[in-house]
């Protein structure tokens, strides 16, 4: 392939890339910031074409990831499998991820406290669900439980119970709390939590009935 660049043109569909042509032939595309090196009349050896295809594919790699993460953080195992899914080899997949991880973009244990907040703060989800959550991500379990150190599931679980209340107020009591135990089971809060917060709950409920109907 090796040859002499007779013109350099932006691609149609992608202005950050550039097309290269070879004695009058198209040969490959290039990603902008390392076609700025290359000029027309120069010529490419075998060994330069192959290094600049790889610099491509590194930089379209990198690209791929970024983008991902700019949606919002991801754990390291979900870049790593966009990247094989986009059949980027695993050399390429490797420094890619090590660059983002120095630059401090990729960082799991940030990762698993960010999501224990939104978790626990927007879901009220419990401590073994956002666990089981991490885990599906690849996060390790040294990483899950430093996230995790800080949440309380009894006040999470209380929370969500009084959120979930207004759905079952009207229901008769037993339904009413076997609907309230099915939902907070279902955000991973255990047996004992899940007991201690309905009881709360109601308690509360009850209180205010009462005080609702008191007459001086």
């Amino acid at each position: 392939m090796a040859g002499t660049i007779t013109a350099l043109k932006a691609q149609s569909r992608d202005k950050e890339r550039v097309n290269v042509f070879l004695d009058g032939e198209f040969a490959f595309g290039l990603v902008l910031i390392h076609a700025l090196w290359l000029k027309i009349g120069q010529h490419l050896s075998d060994e330069d074409i192959a290094t600049l295809q790889e610099a491509d594919t590194l930089e379209k790699a990198q690209q791929r990831a970024l983008n991902l993460i700019s949606y919002r953080p991801r754990s390291e195992k979900e870049v790593r499998l966009r990247l094989k899914n986009a059949q980027v080899d695993e050399t390429s997949i490797q420094t890619v991820v090590q660059r983002l991880k120095d630059a401090g973009l990729l960082d799991d244990i940030a990762f698993s406290q960010q999501w224990v907040e939104s978790r626990v703060r927007a879901s009220n989800r419990g401590k073994r669900m956002i666990r089981w959550e991490l885990k599906q991500k690849g996060v390790g379990d040294k990483e899950i439980a430093s996230a995790l150190e800080g949440v309380d599931d009894q006040q999470t679980a209380y929370e969500a119970a009084t959120r979930r209340w207004p759905r079952v107020a009207s229901l008769e009591p037993r339904e009413r709390k076997r609907k309230l135990t099915e939902f907070l089971a279902r955000n991973g809060f255990d047996y004992d939590v899940i007991t201690n917060a309905i009881k709360k709950v109601l308690d509360e409920h009850s209180a205010a009935d009462s005080n609702d109907g008191f007459v001086e």
